[in-house]
This record gives C-alpha cells, structure tokens and sequence, in this order.
C-alpha cells in the first residue's frame, strides 16, 4: 500500500501551513564559524569553513525567497526530480549536487569530442550519431558509475533510441534541456563493470585504502617509543657514571638520612672538584640527544632524578665542587632508581630492560597501514572485494625488505576493521562477521540489493543495470526537511525512470520481478529484526522495505518514525492501514492486552475510513481524524493535549504501540520468521532491555536511553505473543529472574515493569493511568511530560 500520493493534497481548512525558522541554519553558522576559528586541527578548521559556506547559502536563500525549506521544491526555478545538496538537517543550500564545475571525466569527454568544454555542447554531442553510439558501447559494457542519479539520463535517451521509442526519447530530451546547461547528464566510464549483484560493502577498496594511507604517527605512542629505546638508555648510562662514585649500594633504602648523604656526598665532591672528561662526553651526548629527540620532555623536570643527575653532572665535567644539598639529592635519586629498576647489569634489570626495547621495536601502526594500502593499490578502488583477509595477513617475508618491517608483522586489530569494511559479501555475511554493527549501517547497505529486485522488472540486461545503477545512486540522495505532510522524492518521479517504466516487461518478467522483491523484501526483514532485536526500524530501511513492497505489488503499510518536533497531531491513512494489520495479527495477544489495544475498534475504523475513501481522489484527507483521536486520547486521556516535542512524542508512540511500527506488516506481508524462533528473539530484546536501562544510573540525561529501552520492551512482547501460551508463561518468569541477576539499581527499575508484565500475563489490566497494585506495576512506555517513573527509582 503507498499513501504518500495522499500527501500531495492540500491541507485541512482547519490545520494551519508549517514554516520552517531560520533558527537552526543561523545556530549551525554559528557552531561552524567557531570551528572554523577555534579548533587545534587543521583539516578540521578547513571543513568547517565550507559547513560555513553552505549555511551562509542557506540562509541568504531563506532570505531573499529562491529557497523554500520545507518544500520537496525547495530551490526555485528547479524541479522535485533535481538532486539538491542538502547539509544537516535537511536544508538545501539551493546548489543542485549535480551542478558546479565540469568533472575531470566531462572535460576528457568534451576533449574526445572535439567540442567546447561546457554542458550544453556535451549534451548536445550526445545526442548525435556519434555520441549515442558511444552510450551504447557503454550501456553494453556496463563500465560507468553513476554516482547522481542525473548521471544516468542520457545513456536513458541512448537506450529509448535503441529500443526504438523516440517519442519517449524526444519527451525526456525535451524536459532535460532547459538544465543541460547546468547538471551533469553524462555518466562517469569505469575500468571495470558493477560488481556481483547478491555482494553489498560498507566502504570501497580506494576508500579503505585512503583511511589506511591517512594513519599518522600517534604523539603519545611515539612518545614512549622515544623513551623506552632513548632516554631509558641514557638514564642508565648516567646511573653507571655515578654509582661508584657515590657509593649507592643496590639494597639501600631510598629515604636514606639526607643529613649522612650531604656529608658523604660533600666529602666526595671535595675529593673529585677536578673536571672529569667522562662526565664532559655524557653532558654532550646528552645535548645532542635532546636536540634530536624532543617527543619526551621528562628530562627537562628539574625535580626528576634525570635532571638532578644532570645537574651534578654538569658540576663534574666544569670542576666545580657539589653544593651540599645537590650533592644530597644526588645520593638520593642514584639510590632510588637502583631501588626501583636494579642495578645497570643485574639479571632483574637485563629483563626490564630487554622488555622495553623489545616494545620499543614494535613496528609503528601507521608503517603496517601504509604496507596494507599498498596491498590493496591492485584492487578495483571503486568496489569492495571478496577478499579481505589476504590484505590483512601479517607481513611476508618477501615485503619484508620493501617495507622495512619484520616478517610475520601482525596487522593490529583496527588496521584489520578498517579492511574488512571494504569486504564485498551477501549482507548476512557482514552481519555475521561484526561488520553490521547497527540497524542504520544495514539501512545504508539494503539500497545495492533492493536495486537488482527492482530491476529485475525489465527484460533488457543493459536496462536492468541501467536501472540498477539509477536507484544505487538515487538512494544517496540526502533526504530534504519536510512539513505539512509534504513526501520526500520517489526514485519512479525522475523522467528517465519513468520513459523507461513499462518497457521490456512481459507476463513472465514480471511475475519473476515480483517474486524477486517479495524474496528481497523477506531477507531485508530477516535480517533487521534478528541481526538487531530490541532496536527500531530506521527510516532509510522503512523506505526500501516500502518500496520492496511496491514492487511485489503488495499493499504492505510500513510506517515511518515520526519527529516529534514537527509533528503536526496526524497520520496518513497508512499508520491505520498497519494498525488493522497489527489488530488483525495481535488480537487477544498478550501484546494487546498489556497495551490496551481494541483490536475491535481499530478494524471497524479502517472499515469506516476505506468506505469514506471510495469517493473523489482529490477529495480523500490526508489524515485520519479517528486514528489522530485515538492516539491523542491513548497519550493523554482526553485528547486534550498541549503542543510540545514531548507531548508530541507521546502521542507518536501511541501510533507506534497501535502499528507495532512494522513488525505486523513485516510478519503478514513479508512472511518474516526468524529461524531460531520467537521465543529467542524476544529473550534477544530483553537483553537488549536490561542492558539499556542499565546504562540509566548516574546518567544525567537518559530520557533518550529509557525510550529506547522502552521500544526493545514492546518488541520483546510483540515477539513473544506469536509464541504458544506455555511458552509465554515460561518466558515472564524467566523475564522476572533476569531482571532480578541485574545490578541493584537496574533490577530496582525493571522491577515495577517486570510487575506488570506478570499482572497482565495472569490475566490482570492496567488503570487508566498504566499502573497496577497502588503504583508496583506499571507499563513501561518511553515518552512522558510528567518525568519517567523509571529515571528516579532507586533501590529499596
């Protein structure tokens, strides 16, 4: 099901438009500005200055009126389909991200082509005989990146005029002429073609190499290189210069009397006052080593042993007698370091000191990682690669001399990550491999599968990467800040995926296509719901599932999470849609009960709103009043609510705990079961539970960490309400045992949550308010305007 279209309506009489303040972008100039001033590193102080410049664009375009911010057109004189450059936010800085200087490889085409180095010339070349045969050898080859979507609309005219669709051709050219002038239409020729369509990677081989080649030399580290293998040298060196000429023994004690230290040391400084050449060599060396070696500065403390062995020393090579107290401090510091470290040729102090040098001689981190990127400077830099553990192997013997590393060198742990990222694998390799690590990194990674299942719909294999390569590219497109339920771009809006929309697609390809996205759609849910229990659904994720679901044709309605700061009070038709989902999966499940949901009410709402529904497109709402009602009055009570991000959050929650925000959808339309079963994933998402509420104490703000301890806690009891009822009683109790092996404080606020999850599961309700038994049970959601009764509670 896809109510965006819905969106596109006009708004109620009776709900005001929304205005986006210049707040935020004047607050974000700030913060760059004092970045760009302020901060100690270079590169840091550059990037800020370009954030700098694009929040100045920002705000001059809000204030002469060429940019609407808030508007799926926010740049005038530009339509929807143009890829803005957004920055944080969602704002446009009113500059099409396809705009700007010609690119290296438009300027290398420009000079093949014999014509002017602008757009428009290229534009117009392309479209002569021998530009489109040049598109066509690259559509056959499948060597070119698309890194914009704009990227792909010529070699769209290239294969319409192949296809023999020239009026389709003609009607794209038309729309696209007035920008050739501006946006880069050509797409960029690569060495090699796309990768293995079943492969995803989180980074490529030439991004993992610039990271490895940008490792720098760590001051702390090489720091105490310097001092194990220079200065822990030296100071013995000056500890065998004056232990036999103070008289230390190795067992005397370091608070020997100072007052028989003055005494002894005078004595023998009165006995020593001629200049002493050994002591005039050491003070050199010792001069040139601090010229040569500045990373440690511990020498130059005048209280530190060094510097008073220096001092005397100094006294040594110019004759001159110790003063007393010198000559006291002295005795005291050679006792001290023999006390701690040994005497300089003693078996303790042999292993100490091969133990330094041995750790001293450790390879540095940012030597190994220029050897690694050199490993990789073979591969293709603008994909992943199936292997990564060859480039991460200790150093060979034959790189040994070429690298002046050790043989057998091993490649630290996070040199190793930094390669596994360009890993090209099936996602669920990644996930297995740790290389996953959040619903938002799996979200990034689903666009390179979901563009084979949707170009599976066309017959052409040339079109089908084409097509493939057009969503990649489209899916990096920054989403814009909308209001007045206003719908972010759909990849079907831009006019060379149109021109191409019903073409090459017979009976056969068709139900191939769908059963494709159906199979796609599946292993997407899989994977976000098992790989990541407790956490919920990203946005970017909820996109493609929505459109996984489009292309199977299944009237699936995922649902996505709302900002409570903009929240308007309500719902597109959709978030019904998938809480009659929900009411029709979940009725008289524990996870109804606990929540108070009357499935009842929820499906005769939809039934009421799909008659109301029947009539004039243009005149359909783009909210449900009802639904709106029923999740104010869930928040509140009355419906009678303030506005107020947290108000507002209460009452998206309510949405949430009605949609399951897409666990039905996902279990009713892509046919998601977890393998190892439900009762796991929902002992998955009370882990999940207790390891976030554990993070509550001494947290001083954890509003942030309870409702997301309180999204893990519904989805453990969607998950166990698809469990037989023997198995739910067996899990509550051990759900009460966990939370009580819980640190004191976190079983202390588990506890009147784990009471309420008993209270329900016996067969008991909730009050109006969500407690039970005077204030011991209570249901746990996350958002409140009163103070969460979990974020106070302590033991006892």
């Amino acid at each position: 099901m896809n109510d965006d279209a819905d969106q596109q309506h006009p708004m109620p009489d009776d709900r005001p438009a929304v205005t986006v303040s210049a707040g935020y972008a004047a607050d974000q100039l700030r913060r760059a500005l004092r970045t760009s001033l302020t901060h100690a590193d270079p590169a840091t102080r550059s990037r800020a200055a370009g954030r700098m410049e694009k929040w100045r664009a920002v705000l001059a375009g809000m204030a002469d009126g060429t940019l609407a911010v808030g508007s799926r057109t926010p740049v005038a004189g530009l339509p929807a389909w143009v890829t803005p450059e957004v920055v944080r936010g969602g704002f446009a800085t009113g500059t099409p991200a396809a705009g700007g200087p010609l690119a290296p490889y438009e300027e290398e085409a420009a000079r093949r082509a014999g014509v002017p180095a602008d757009r428009a010339a290229l534009f117009a070349h392309a479209l002569t005989e021998d530009g489109l045969a040049g598109l066509w050898q690259l559509l056959d080859s499948g060597r070119y990146e698309v890194a914009l979507p704009e990227e792909a609309a010529l070699l769209t005219v290239a294969w319409l005029v192949r296809a023999d669709d020239f009026e389709a051709a003609a009607e794209l050219v038309t729309g696209l002429r007035p920008f050739a002038d501006r946006l880069r239409f050509l797409p960029r020729p690569a060495d090699r073609p796309a990768a293995d369509e079943d492969a995803v990677h989180r980074r490529t081989v030439g991004e993992a190499a610039a990271a490895l080649r940008a490792r720098r030399p760590k001051e702390a580290v090489e720091a105490q290189r310097e001092a194990l293998s220079v200065w822990r040298p030296f100071d013995d060196e000056l500890l065998a210069y004056w232990l036999p000429r103070t008289g230390t023994e190795a067992a005397a004690p370091a608070h020997t009397g100072v007052r028989d230290g003055v005494r002894d040391g005078s004595a023998r400084a009165a006995r020593t006052a001629a200049p002493c050449a050994e002591a005039a060599r050491l003070l050199e060396r010792y001069r040139t080593l601090a010229a040569a070696h500045t990373r440690c500065g511990k020498h130059r403390n005048p209280k530190s042993n060094t510097a008073i062995l220096l001092r005397a020393l100094e006294d040594a090579a110019a004759g001159r007698p110790q003063e007393p107290r010198l000559a006291g401090l002295l005795r005291h510091a050679v006792a001290s370091a023999v006390a701690k470290r040994g005497r300089p040729g003693s078996p303790e102090h042999a292993r100490l000191r091969a133990e330094q040098a041995r750790q001293a001689a450790l390879p540095a981190h940012h030597r190994i990682a220029a050897a690694v990127a050199d490993r990789l400077a073979d591969l293709d830099q603008g994909a992943g690669t199936p292997d990564v553990d060859g480039p991460a192997a200790p150093i060979a013997v034959s790189e040994a001399e070429a690298t002046s590393l050790p043989a057998g060198t091993a490649v630290p742990p996070r040199l190793r990550q930094l390669v596994f990222g360009a890993l090209s694998a099936p996602p669920e390799t990644l996930v297995a491999r740790g290389l996953v690590p959040s619903a938002e990194v799996l979200a990034a990674l689903v666009p390179q599968l979901v563009a084979n299942a949707t170009a599976a719909r066309h017959a052409d294999p040339a079109l089908r990467t084409l097509a493939a390569a057009t969503y990649r590219a489209f899916r990096n497109r920054r989403s814009l800040l909308l209001v007045n339920y206003a719908h972010q771009v759909r990849v079907d809006e831009l006019p060379w995926v149109k021109a191409v929309a019903a073409h090459g697609t017979d009976a056969d390809t068709g139900a191939r296509a769908r059963a494709a996205a159906h199979a796609a759609l599946r292993r997407v849910g899989d994977l976000a719901v098992v790989a990541f229990p407790g956490t919920l659904l990203p946005n970017p994720l909820v996109r493609e599932m929505s459109h996984l679901a489009q292309q199977a044709e299944l009237s699936a309605p995922f649902t996505e999470e709302l900002a409570a700061d903009i929240f308007m009070g309500g719902f597109s038709p959709k978030f019904l849609a998938a809480a009659r989902t929900a009411a029709d999966l979940l009725d008289g499940s524990l996870y109804a009960r606990y929540y108070g949901i009357d499935c009842a009410a929820v499906r005769s709402m939809a039934v009421v709103h799909a008659a109301d529904g029947l009539g004039s497109p243009s005149r359909r709402p783009r909210t449900v009043a009802a639904f709106d009602r029923l999740c104010a009055e869930r928040a509140d009570g009355d419906g009678g609510r303030s506005w107020s991000p947290a108000a507002n959050g209460t009452v998206i929650e309510q949405a949430q705990i009605l949609t399951t925000h897409n666990l039905a959808a996902l279990v009713r339309y892509a046919d998601v079961a977890p393998a190892a079963g439900w009762e796991a994933l929902a002992g998955d998402c009370l882990a999940t539970v207790c390891r976030l509420v554990s993070r509550v104490h001494g947290h001083p703000r954890p509003l942030g960490t309870l409702k997301d301890a309180a999204y893990a806690w519904r989805q453990m009891l969607f998950h166990l309400s698809l469990c037989p009822p023997d198995r739910q009683a067996a899990f509550v109790e051990h759900a009460a045992a966990e939370a009580a092996r819980q640190p004191w404080h976190t079983a202390a606020r588990l506890a009147p949550a784990v009471a309420g999850l008993r209270l329900v599961a016996a067969g008991g309700t909730f009050e109006a308010d969500g407690t039970a038994l005077g204030g011991l049970a209570r249901r746990f959601q996350g958002w409140t305007t009163t103070g969460h009764w979990m974020r106070g509670r302590s033991a006892g």
